[in-house]
């Protein structure tokens, strides 16, 4: 993918989503502007049904936008085909969820081995670099534990992990502290602040806990399909 020297990372011009049709229309998004660059720490605020969701599903490309535009470092994904974008997905962006989404069956390490199988890696290859990102989350000497045998912080730990495996420019995370504690929410956050710092991963995150959102140094917060606040924030080192 070419990448066009100063441009900004995500570019949304007019962004309007609209599900179904006629009297049934429901238009998500409503002419978002929006524009990220690379290194921030961004998190995503807003509602039920404010259209928060579904910028999330836009920018991760897996939806496109009914009008406008979607950038990403300079090439507009709408004008690419759905395999250009499973590959753009694949290569530049890694994903958190709130509910893990790991193999229980399988080890810490065979899980954050998972997505460089798809990119033909070889095996030895494979565990290098999924022990390196185990390390990186503070996972060391867990590598063997299935799921079931870590606490929800350690399973997430893993998840985010298997999301840095592959070297993403962007994480996106939906609620990546959802099912946590407070005290493991707190560890969640500070490990997603320095992967930000030191590792310069652009994260994008959505929640609903206000706490949560003062670690991200950029607050955009959503309101009936429409940004309604893009606000700076210092965030947390």
């Amino acid at each position: 993918m070419k990448d066009l020297s100063g441009q900004p990372l995500i570019i949304l011009k007019g962004v309007t989503k609209i599900f179904g049709e006629g009297q049934a229309a429901v238009e998500a998004l409503r002419g978002v502007d929006l524009r990220i660059d690379t290194g921030e720490f961004v998190a995503v605020m807003g509602p039920s049904g404010s259209g928060k969701s579904t910028c999330m599903n836009i920018l991760g490309c897996l939806d496109t936008p009914t009008a406008g535009s979607f950038l990403f470092k300079g090439v507009d994904v709408g004008q690419l085909s759905r395999n250009s974008r499973a590959l753009l997905r694949r290569h530049y962006q890694g994903f958190v969820f709130q509910g893990f989404n790991l193999l229980n069956r399988t080890s810490a390490l065979e899980n954050v081995e998972l997505p460089l199988i798809y990119r033909g890696i070889s095996a030895a290859q494979r565990k290098e670099r999924a022990l390196r990102a185990l390390e990186t989350v503070g996972l060391k000497g867990w590598e063997r534990l299935t799921p079931g045998e870590l606490s929800g912080g350690m399973q997430q730990r893993v998840a985010i992990a298997r999301a840095i495996v592959t070297g993403p420019t962007v994480l996106l995370a939906d609620e990546p502290t959802g099912n946590l504690d407070t005290a493991r929410s707190r560890e969640i956050m500070d490990l997603l602040t320095l992967l930000n710092r030191d590792s310069g991963i652009t994260i994008i995150m959505v929640t609903h806990e206000p706490d949560m959102a003062t670690y991200a140094k950029r607050i955009i917060h959503f309101l009936d399909g429409t940004v309604a606040l893009d606000e700076k924030t210092g965030g947390k080192n």
